[in-house]
């Protein structure tokens, strides 16, 4: 039982972590989107 606990711990850590890099890649896509498109529109 200790071992399944452990497991499911370490697990769950892991998944949250993952959460949070993909958020955070998804907050720097958006950000570079944006620097883009405001370099687009001083362009025009």
């Amino acid at each position: 039982m200790r071992k399944v606990m452990t497991v499911a711990a370490l697990a769950g850590v892991m998944l949250v972590a993952a959460c949070n890099t993909v958020g955070g890649v998804g907050k720097d896509v958006s950000s570079a989107g944006d620097a883009v498109s405001t370099a687009a529109d001083k362009s025009k």
